[in-house]
């Protein structure tokens, strides 16, 4: 079993990594939060997936064992694959998908491209439990709470809402606020929504 793929970073694009090890180069699939995390860097290092089928051999690679753990949580929901799962993480951050998950979100999960109403309850109802009891949720939960205060702030809210009424939707238009937010946390609701139309 491969835990962890370490190497220079060949091709990069938003859906997959090109990783070569002394000459030997891994196509690894990822999600848009792992481009966002390792675009731009010469080598980087992705823990490892691996689905092996009688027709395939696919990697899935992340930037942190969190990210993996989630997908493998994901994949556990009857009716999410690998692609939907790495769907709902390129359209989400951990941090979001386990708030969507604790507060049973599922009008906002169902926004994710080929989650419908039906699914996004089943993934609640499913990993809520498992949200709460699992080593990484409790583990980190002083950066999760600071996380989960920056997500309920009124710009956040207020800049998700004026992105929603110009026609984005809902998923992507937080993750990009969410994400400026984080990198200008006193940057005013205009300036938010400003940066995040260039980003959508």
């Amino acid at each position: 079993m491969i835990e962890y793929i370490r190497g220079g970073l060949a091709e990069l694009s938003p859906a997959t990594a090109i990783i070569d090890c002394n000459g030997l180069g891994y196509a690894v699939n990822i999600s848009l939060n792992t481009y966002a995390a390792i675009q731009g860097k010469k080598e980087c290092k992705l823990y490892i997936y691996e689905a092996i089928r009688e027709d395939a051999y696919t990697l899935y690679g992340f930037v942190d064992k969190q990210e993996r753990e989630l997908f493998l949580m994901l994949l556990s929901v009857s009716g999410i694959g690998g692609n939907t799962a790495r769907m709902i993480l390129s359209a989400l951050s951990p941090a979001e998908l386990i708030n969507i998950i604790s507060t049973e979100n599922a009008t906002l999960l169902k926004t994710v491209k080929g989650i419908g109403l039906k699914t996004a309850q089943r993934v609640i109802v499913d990993l809520k439990d498992k949200i709460k009891t699992n080593a990484f949720a409790t583990g980190s939960s002083e950066n999760v709470s600071q996380i989960f205060s920056t997500i309920s702030n009124q710009i956040q809210e207020e800049a998700v809402a004026a992105l929603t009424m110009l026609g984005f939707a809902p998923a992507p238009s937080q993750k990009v606020v969410f994400a400026i937010i984080q990198e200008l946390p006193d940057a005013p609701v205009e300036q938010v929504i400003k940066l995040a139309l260039k980003r959508l």
